[in-house]
């Protein structure tokens, strides 16, 4: 486990922390229509430095796909599994944990990236899996980061 990544880790929790007292309090600016975008990003860097903390090696970040047949989020090795993930951030429980938004549609478009980013490697690796970052808000912790581990397989 790296120490920078660990240092990282707590950095973006302790300001995810910070962030939701500022808004517990009312003090937050009115959001903008990209807020979302926003969210996703912040969801997608405290998911990177959790991996890396977790002693993943990520080896690409948002990678598209040329054939248009999506976005890797996060790609990394986990020991000698190659991991493609897909990161999933949500501010509310309303529509329920951010996990079930990865949908069977969704599942394929990843595994189509996944197997195109696979046919480039000059490196086949020996086994690969798909696993999903649940990056959930706690109104009292901020962003918080769940691993699941082979979420789904194709």
């Amino acid at each position: 486990m790296s120490i920078l990544a660990q240092l990282m880790y707590r950095t973006l929790v302790w300001k995810e922390r910070q962030r939701a007292r500022i808004a517990a309090r009312g003090a937050s600016a009115p959001p903008s229509q990209a807020e979302h975008l926003k969210t996703g990003a912040r969801g997608e860097t405290l998911a990177y430095w959790y991996l890396r903390q977790a002693g993943y090696t990520i080896v690409a970040r948002n990678r598209p796909a040329r054939s248009g047949a999506g976005e890797l989020d996060l790609v990394g090795w986990d020991g000698p599994v190659l991991s493609f993930v897909e990161v999933k951030t949500r501010t509310s429980n309303a529509a329920g944990p951010p996990e079930t938004a990865v949908s069977k549609t969704k599942q394929k478009r990843i595994a189509r990236a996944a197997h195109e980013y696979l046919r480039r490697l000059s490196r086949k690796p020996v086994t690969c899996r798909f696993d999903i970052a649940s990056v959930a808000w706690n109104p009292h912790a901020g962003l918080q980061v769940r691993l699941i581990k082979d979420a789904f397989r194709i």
